[in-house]
């Protein structure tokens, strides 16, 4: 009985969905597409045309489109990894700069290895040219942007 209800109901509505289109021209000479005819205006009824249909593309047309995806999608996460790989890097660059520069900021006695490889002491002038030195290293290394 319910299916019975539902068929009477599709079919009454069904001239609705397949609405009439008319086409007139305004007094300021727009066209004008409307569902419903001007009563002041002489329209002419369109044609209901269905929009045609797309073409169907082939297996080996939609294959190539998939794998372009693929391939769009292995780059981007290549990239992406690069980008990583290079982010870690230079946050480890900024560590070390900073931590030879705050060792330099701490003062006190510093050695170096002469070209024999023996130590010896730095003097104030060594140490200040390296803190200066490792100031800069570390505003490089570390700038952002």
């Amino acid at each position: 009985m319910k299916r019975i209800i539902v068929l009477a109901v599709a079919c009454a509505l069904a001239p609705l969905a397949s609405a009439q289109l008319y086409k007139y021209v305004d007094k300021n000479g727009k066209t004008v597409y409307t569902d419903q005819p001007p009563p002041d205006a002489d329209a002419k009824a369109m044609a209901n045309v269905p929009p045609p249909a797309a073409p169907s593309k082939s297996y080996v047309e939609r294959d190539k489109e998939l794998q372009k995806g693929r391939d769009k999608s292995k780059d981007d996460a290549k990239k992406s990894d690069e980008k990583a790989k290079y982010e870690a890097a230079k946050a480890e660059r900024c560590r070390q700069a900073t931590e030879a520069a705050r060792i330099y900021e701490q003062g006190g006695r510093l050695q170096k290895r002469n070209a024999a490889g023996e130590s010896e002491f730095m003097s104030d002038d060594e140490i200040e040219a390296a803190r200066q030195k490792s100031r800069r290293d570390m505003d490089e290394a570390c700038k952002t942007g």
